[in-house]
């Protein structure tokens, strides 16, 4: 590879329908180093992104067909999202760590380190407990070179967002 010369990131989304998912597609399809190679959806399968989504007529994303979540064309991914409910992703994740496939949690099912805690608020026994320590703490804010060398990461949710980056300097000081 030439200097300067980026390197496309094969990716994936996982729940590409709802809210989280479609902004998302949003922000990747402007985004000079991704290349979308599955979108899926368990609802939506079989549509193409632009039916669903629009804005996204006359764009190559938008030709995109919506796969089902079970699609073999995800193991061809470099980096996976996952726009789920909490306990859907943690069902998915291992089969892609297993194919060395680096995966983004949008939602819940990786922000805690503790399966308790995790009980206590989803009121859900954690599918893949084991893998709640692996998982990394997404605020890059703080974890940048965490994030950096993962293959799991657990997004934070607004909330926490706002309230930690916010006492991050107080708490450095």
């Amino acid at each position: 590879m030439e200097k300067g010369e980026s390197v496309m990131i094969k990716t994936g989304i996982i729940g590409v329908n709802g809210y989280a998912g479609g902004e998302l597609l949003r922000l990747l399809a402007a985004h000079p180093e991704a290349e979308a190679t599955v979108v899926a959806s368990r609802s939506q399968a079989g549509q193409t992104v632009a039916q669903v989504f629009p804005s996204f007529s006359g764009t190559n994303w938008g030709e995109l067909l919506i796969s089902d979540v079970s699609s073999p064309a995800l193991a061809e991914c470099d980096l996976i999202f996952l726009a789920v409910p909490h306990g859907v992703a943690a069902e998915l994740v291992p089969g892609f760590l297993e194919k060395d496939i680096k995966i983004i949690d949008l939602g819940a099912d990786f922000r805690l380190k503790e399966p308790a805690t995790y009980k206590d608020w989803y009121n859900l026994k954690h599918p893949q407990p084991a893998l709640l320590k692996e998982a990394v703490y997404g605020l890059p804010e703080l974890k940048r070179s965490e994030i950096k060398n993962a293959r799991l990461i657990g997004n934070p949710g607004c909330y926490p967002t706002s309230i930690l980056l916010g006492l991050a300097p107080l708490l450095a000081a």
